[in-house]
């Protein structure tokens, strides 16, 4: 029989509306709608299209999907914190939350074995969540400041540099990301409703130092707001949510004390590549460098003001200088994950796309992971008659 929930929840993932995916196979929106509705079974040649379009074998649409075996509630909608140029459609919203729904579902499946390292991040939001609860009546800016130094050490990042954030990230128990999600949102990060702390990169980033930033960005939404509604946030409270997550990244990735020291070392502090020595040591910008100065007051307003036309004139603002240099750090928890276990054979390949019944075109756009990954771990060694299966009778 075909399950249409499976149909509904694919369409979403690939942020196709009912008219869009219509027109995708050839036939009527109404069509679309007795699909997923239980009124109707598509025909043999519909089935195939939706196979070629989504990635997954037939018999994906006459099963439930990974999404109904497993916890769907484990992922709200109302806990997405994006970071975005402006709050998102409501189609956007609901692909990026059944995204992760397909995330959670298969880490649970692939990770049924894996004994990960100790939730650091959830036992720093604990500590955070008591600090808050016994200090409410201070300044909201210095309570962030605290929490932001408090995570630094937490997290085991060095005081006089940010090398390998993502990496000690991952450790502590955040699962990133990398994917497609648009121009206008550079990353989103979430809470699971059994602690899971989630972070999702955009994959157009041009440099690691804006990725560091976002890094550090969803870390402070994840410390700060959570249980917020995002989705319930008006356009006001938003930007107030955005600002202390800001005001946190900044805090977090250059701490006052050896940031201070290192820009009195500067001796025009009003000129951009003056800063590139320090961009190689935090790996943020330039302008983020100059906008932590101005705010620790390291620097006039005068002379900010002369730095950012200097940006402005250099052509700074589309590419820093390093931009196309300093490595970017690539997501590797999950890769190493599937790596243990399929080098193990503790789960094998085909066996698992066959039991979800997706290509694994699907799973590397799930996971974010290059195809290349999964292909050399299909069962190549598939027998074949030859000599040796001969004998000569004497």
């Amino acid at each position: 029989m075909f399950i249409g929930k499976s149909l509904t929840n694919i369409r979403i993932l690939n942020e196709l509306s009912r008219s869009q995916l219509a027109e995708e196979l050839g036939i009527t929106e109404q069509a679309v709608w007795q699909y997923e509705n239980g009124y109707v079974s598509p025909k043999l040649e519909v089935v195939n299209k939706m196979k070629t379009l989504f990635k997954v074998k037939s018999a994906y649409f006459f099963r439930e999907d990974l999404l109904e075996n497993s916890q769907p509630e484990n992922i709200r909608i109302e806990r997405i914190a994006y970071r975005s140029e402006s709050i998102n459609s409501a189609m956007k919203t609901q692909s990026e939350l059944v995204h992760v729904k397909f995330l959670d579902a298969f880490i649970k499946k692939i990770g049924k074995k894996i004994k990960y390292p100790k939730n650091e991040i959830l036992s720093l939001r604990q500590q955070v969540l008591e600090y808050l609860n016994s200090n409410q009546d201070i300044e909201r800016e210095l309570q962030i400041r605290y929490i932001a130094q408090l995570a630094r050490k937490h997290i085991n990042l060095s005081d006089d540099n940010n090398k390998n954030f993502l990496f000690h990230l991952e450790k502590s128990g955040v699962f990133i990301f990398e994917k497609s999600i648009g121009e206008t949102i550079d990353a989103y990060s979430l809470w699971s409703e059994d602690d899971i702390p989630y972070i999702v990169l955009g994959n157009m980033k041009k440099s690691a130092a804006r990725r560091n930033f976002d890094l550090a960005h969803e870390l402070g939404h994840l410390l700060l707001h959570y249980k917020t509604e995002f989705n319930m946030l008006d356009n006001s409270s938003y930007k107030i949510k955005e600002d202390e997550a800001h005001l946190f990244a900044s805090e977090f990735l250059m701490p006052m004390k050896a940031f201070t020291e290192d820009v009195s070392k500067i001796n025009k502090v009003s000129n951009p590549d003056a800063y590139r020595e320090l961009k190689e040591k935090w790996l943020v910008s330039l302008q983020s460098m100059a906008m932590r100065a101005r705010n620790l007051e390291l620097i006039t307003h005068q002379q900010f003001r002369y730095f950012f036309m200097s940006i402005n004139k250099n052509g700074y603002r589309k590419e820093e200088p390093l931009d196309a240099v300093l490595p970017i750090e690539k997501p590797m928890k999950v890769r190493s994950i599937l790596q243990l276990i399929l080098e193990k054979k503790i789960i094998d390949l085909e066996q698992l796309t066959e039991e979800l019944k997706v290509d694994i075109k699907f799973l590397a756009s799930i996971t974010g992971i290059e195809e290349e990954f999964f292909a050399k771990y299909l069962d190549n060694n598939q027998q074949s008659f030859s000599i040796n299966d001969l004998k000569i009778i004497n």
